[in-house]
């Protein structure tokens, strides 16, 4: 009647293999997700300086000053101007002579990245008739929130 109650031991699994199945699934699921890939600009950066290389002299004619607030508002010359009309402005004061003329940004650190993105952008399509980059002296920080030269 009585049973006797043995131990009895629970048969133990093979794990050998998990670490490799799991390594697997990481493979896997990094391959076929998809990531965002992060805004960027696409510049071709000048040579290195040479050792003797000449300071080029720019006229004030020459230099097109466009301040990016930390509101987003942009301003050309002093006035207060949209996307478009930047792109109009840029295109007629480019369009004289494209490989002497030079585009000063002054930008607010506090201003956004995206509208300094659209700036690039619509600076790039500008341009672009021309088939020359354009020539870009940038400044952020405190001489921007001053409006001082570039």
């Amino acid at each position: 009647m009585f049973r006797s109650r043995r131990h009895r031991e629970v048969p133990s699994l093979n794990t050998s293999s998990t670490a490799d199945i799991s390594f697997m699934l990481l493979i896997f699921f990094l391959v076929t997700s998809s990531m965002d890939a992060g805004k960027g600009l696409r510049r071709q950066l000048p040579p290195p300086p040479q050792e003797e290389e000449p300071v080029a002299d720019i006229r004030r004619e020459d230099v097109m000053t466009v301040v990016l607030a930390a509101d987003g508002q942009l301003t050309v010359n002093g006035d207060t101007v949209g996307l478009t009309q930047l792109q109009q402005e840029v295109t007629r004061f480019a369009a004289v002579n494209p490989r002497h003329r030079v585009i000063a940004i002054k930008a607010a650190p506090e201003a956004r990245y995206d509208d300094y993105f659209q700036l690039q952008n619509v600076l790039v399509a500008a341009y672009r008739p021309l088939k020359c980059p354009p020539r870009v002296s940038e400044v952020i920080g405190e001489t921007a929130e001053k409006g001082g030269e570039p």
